[in-house]
Parts: C-alpha cells; sequence; structure tokens
C-alpha cells in the first residue's frame, strides 16, 4: 500500500486501535541491522504483541517479530530482540512526563519506509475496558447500517 509523500506502509497493529484509546502518535526510527531492514522490505514483520517502554533515558520496542532473512545466514539476528527507537530528546522527556500518568502506555500501530528509511508511528495510549469496546463495536455497526441504508 502506497501513500502519498513516498510513504510505503510494510505493517499494520490493527488490534490496537481496537484495545486503547489512541491519545497522541510520534514518528521514530528503528535501530536495525541489514538483513532485518531486509526482512522488513519483504513484509516479514508482525506487530500484534508489541509494546514499547522506556528505560534510561531511551524507548525500547519488546516483542516486535522480524522474521529472518533467508539469504542472511550467520548475520541474522533473533527475530524477537528489543529494539532501540531513535526520538528527539524533548520527545522522550514528554513521553516520560506523560507515562508516570496512570494507565499510558506507548504501543506500535504501523511500520513504513519513508524515502526508503523505516518508521514507526508509536501511539501514546490509554488501555479500553471492556464496555467501551462493545460500544465501538456498536457504533461501527450503526455506521455501518446508515451507509447501507443510503445507498439503497
Amino acid at each position: 500500500m502506497l501513500k502519498n509523500n513516498g510513504i510505503k506502509v510494510i505493517a499494520q497493529n490493527k488490534k490496537a486501535r481496537h484495545e486503547y484509546f489512541i491519545e497522541d502518535t510520534y514518528e521514530a526510527g528503528i535501530e536495525l541491522f541489514g538483513t532485518e531492514v531486509k526482512s522488513i522490505r519483504a513484509g516479514k514483520i508482525n506487530l500484534k504483541e508489541s509494546h514499547a517502554d522506556i528505560k534510561n533515558g531511551e524507548v525500547f520496542v519488546y516483542n516486535m517479530h522480524i522474521s529472518p532473512y533467508e539469504m542472511g545466514n550467520i548475520y541474522n539476528k533473533d527475530p524477537l530482540r528489543v529494539r532501540k527507537l531513535l526520538l528527539h530528546k524533548s520527545e522522550i522527556r514528554k513521553l516520560i512526563g506523560l507515562r508516570q500518568q496512570q494507565g499510558y502506555t506507548l504501543v506500535p500501530l504501523s511500520v513504513y519506509l519513508k524515502n526508503s528509511k523505516v518508521k514507526i508511528e508509536l501511539a501514546l495510549a490509554k488501555g479500553k475496558k471492556l464496555h467501551d469496546k462493545r460500544h465501538d463495536i456498536a457504533s461501527k455497526d450503526a455506521e455501518r447500517r446508515m451507509a447501507q441504508a443510503t445507498r439503497r
């Protein structure tokens, strides 16, 4: 899927928008090795169970699965290794302040190529309760029914 401005979306975490209220989003680079970049370009990345955390003033992403590159042999890294995210210091300080508020978490929403560089869209999110999820499903269903009725 190719968007405008030279952005090509590689992977999306669709479950994140269902599980969390998205408060704010950030664009970050990812510290990767060459074989990981080749594997991402081939679309072999999974964001489903991934999350980000701040340690020692740096942001890291956990459980982001990048499949080993077939031609990489000895240069392949662990598919689930912890990867450092590249953000400006001011953004990290802002995230630290917001994370101290109860209930906020950092969730990766998508991985994409922007001008041939791998970027990740990181969201500051708050977890939804079960009744919130039900309300969202009901409102989407109502919108779908209205759209069908106007088409007829």
